[in-house]
């Protein structure tokens, strides 16, 4: 590109993705110092209300800089120019860390993580959307005519990714009408959840681009299929060592670090749910019997655990060591992606600092087995709940962040407030 635009962006505590552009006569300029901000901004919700009481007021400057190593290219197609798009981090004046930045938050859990227990993380976001638009019409679930209805998005999307250098690893459609899923290969924590961050904007420019309209909204209609976003992680050596995750005479085949990390997250399972599903829609998807999540436990191949020990092939030499990794299922896309592996590191760490293991579930336990395990909160006011009640979980977030995500969490509750449960599915993916 040697004409036309760069856009500089972050991903805020509503996941929207918000930034400024700039000539790219300037880029070199821009990624240099970056470009103004306003830190007020991260109080905005998903409405686009700013959230009254935040603790920015009308005060205070920022930079946005970008990630080189964050940049993709939207092409030019007739009557739509390209542009490229960068991730960025928020800064003072200075070029100094903001607390108040997401991607910060993350950078942080990953360094403590590196620190503390000699950990890195690799992650895929795996996401359900939905199409409105294209042939697929009442093609069935999963089906081949389901999938060439809807081209050439399909392919559009899988070059798109490639070229991107995104790795997209299988596109699908889906169980519920108009739905589908696009996986990644698992990259480095950082990176994933920039992948994350990208993807659901290449999205929703193809779909807007293809005369289509694409929502990862948690449910669009309570009486109907949700859109998940499952969260692959695995533990390796920090400094390029190997995987941590296995042990093929424990419990799940999940090894004592791996085991003492899920703890982690079930002990801590309320406040992580307000940040990985905090739409005022999201509690109304994390049911059971919706293969979404439908208690707090940890289990072999089980699509209604919160944490899902995934499976590993048995074809040829492939090796279960490589392969053993969990599956976190209580997201969606109206989370920060960001937030959303940075709760899980910070839970993690925190059961791998109590060292006690989580119980595995085996694939033979039956639904009653399984009765007694907690429930996930059964709204985003009690999660939020949750959250502020949780010492440990507190601690994880500098104030300004927490208090400013409370803030917006709490006014997007106010925006819906009263509204019938298929009303206010619909206004949250009017957004998303």
């Amino acid at each position: 590109m040697t004409t036309g635009t760069v856009f500089v962006a972050t991903c805020d505590l509503a996941a929207q993705v918000r930034g400024r552009a700039a000539p790219v006569s300037r880029l070199e300029q821009t990624l240099r110092g970056g470009v103004g901000w306003v830190p007020a901004n991260l109080a905005l919700n998903c409405f686009g209300d700013l959230a009254a009481g935040n603790v920015f007021g009308s005060v205070g400057d920022l930079r946005l800089m970008p990630d080189p190593a964050t940049a993709i290219v939207l092409p030019a197609e007739e009557g739509t120019p390209g542009t490229r798009l960068y991730l960025a981090d928020q800064t003072g004046l200075d070029g100094s860390p903001w607390p108040g930045c997401p991607r910060g938050f993350l950078r942080a859990a990953l360094d403590d993580l590196r620190e503390r227990a000699g950990l890195e993380i690799h992650a895929s976001f795996e996401h359900e959307f939905m199409l409105e638009g294209g042939q697929q019409g009442d093609a069935p679930p999963f089906s081949f005519q389901r999938a060439r209805g809807a081209e050439p998005f399909g392919t559009d999307l899988v070059t798109l990714l490639e070229d991107a250098g995104l790795e997209p690893e299988t596109w699908l459609p889906e169980y519920g009408p108009g739905q589908f899923e696009i996986t990644l290969r698992p990259a480095p924590g950082l990176a994933a959840a920039d992948r994350a961050v990208l993807l659901r904007e290449i999205v929703r420019d193809l779909a807007r681009r293809r005369g289509h309209r694409a929502t990862f909204a948690p449910i669009a209609d309570p009486d109907s299929v949700g859109n998940g976003v499952h969260v692959h992680f695995s533990l390796r050596r920090a400094g390029g060592g190997g995987p941590v995750m296995y042990d093929a005479d424990a419990p799940g085949r999940l090894s004592a670090v791996a085991a003492a990390f899920a703890a982690g997250v079930l002990e801590h399972a309320g406040a992580v749910v307000a940040v990985t599903a905090p739409s005022p829609s999201s509690s109304i998807r994390l049911t059971p019997h919706r293969w979404s999540s439908g208690g707090v436990f940890l289990a072999e191949r089980n699509r209604e655990a919160l944490l899902r020990i995934a499976p590993t092939l048995a074809i040829g030499d492939a090796d279960p060591a490589a392969q053993l990794h969990l599956e976190y299922r209580a997201a969606d896309a109206t989370a920060n992606p960001w937030l959303v592996l940075g709760v899980l590191v910070r839970a993690g760490l925190a059961g791998l600092a109590a060292g006690e293991p989580a119980r595995v579930w085996l694939e033979s336990s039956s639904e009653a087995d399984l009765a007694g395990e907690p429930p996930l909160p059964a709204s985003l006011p009690e999660a939020l709940a949750a959250l502020e009640a949780d010492d440990v979980a507190r601690g994880w977030f500098p104030p300004e962040l927490l208090h400013t995500f409370l803030t917006v969490k709490r006014t997007e509750l106010d925006h819906v407030a009263g509204l019938p449960s298929h009303e206010l599915c619909r206004k949250v993916a009017d957004v998303y």
